[in-house]
């Protein structure tokens, strides 16, 4: 322990933490939670309420899409006019909140509520890079147990409206150079969107894909789940560079 008393006694150096800024950008689906049982019923069931019938399900969940990306695909797929994605991300939002308050709930990923807490004793901020938009995401963080106000809601980047996912990692470039950043992701859709921006990606094996498939990714590192993967991650973030 330093001894402010000691004679001729000077502070250590500064640590990188407290010079640069640091700012973890998590995917939610598969990744702060674990997915749901049956993806992608929502926005099947959305498009429906938005027509008014029952309809073919044409178009299965594609992990690491964003909601509007999800939406115009199912659109075209049954040959509807695509400015319906408003009002299928309307009926989209109200059927999350119905679920929440039916008592539906999630499951956090292993390990991850843990590494949530030594990042933030390290003085690192937690966001969101998600496809869902802010409400969807905070419901689903919720239903898992998350406290959401412990992430940095002003710093964080939804796809509610953005087809593709790239749109938000070059936002949050743009937004956070300066900062060390990283996206952590369980999809090689979150590797190449964090490649688009030049953000760096670290991948977790917590959803439809394994270790080995995103190792053929970009990842500065890949780890089979926040409990047993925590050191490696948190290792990897701090050898990190800002973003210029």
């Amino acid at each position: 322990m330093h001894d402010s008393t000691t004679s001729g006694s000077t502070d250590p150096e500064p640590s990188a933490d407290s010079v640069v800024g640091t700012i973890v950008l998590w995917d939610v689906d598969g990744t702060l939670v674990e997915n749901a049982a049956v993806p992608g019923s929502l926005y099947h069931l959305a498009l429906e309420r938005t027509v008014g019938r029952d309809l073919e399900q044409l178009v299965g969940h594609q992990h690491g899409r964003t909601d509007a990306g999800i939406i115009l695909e199912a659109l075209r797929a049954h040959g509807l006019d695509p400015e319906l994605s408003e009002t299928v991300r309307g009926h989209l939002q109200r059927l999350s909140e119905e679920r929440y308050r039916s008592g539906e709930r999630r499951t956090p990923a292993p390990g991850v509520m843990a590494l949530l807490q030594r990042m933030t004793d390290r003085g690192w901020r937690s966001a969101l890079l998600t496809g869902n938009s802010a409400g969807r995401a905070r419901l689903k963080l919720a239903s898992a147990g998350f406290d959401p106000d412990a992430f940095d809601w002003a710093h964080s980047y939804f796809g509610d409206e953005d087809v593709e996912r790239q749109a938000l990692t070059r936002r949050a470039a743009a937004d956070l150079r300066g900062n060390r950043v990283v996206v952590i992701g369980d999809t090689p859709r979150d590797g190449t969107a964090a490649d688009a921006a030049g953000i760096p990606f670290i991948a977790v094996a917590t959803g439809v894909h394994d270790v080995d498939e995103l190792q053929r990714t970009s990842a500065v590192a890949v780890v089979a789940d926040c409990a047993e993967g925590a050191d490696t991650l948190l290792d990897a973030v701090a050898a990190l560079r800002p973003l210029v």
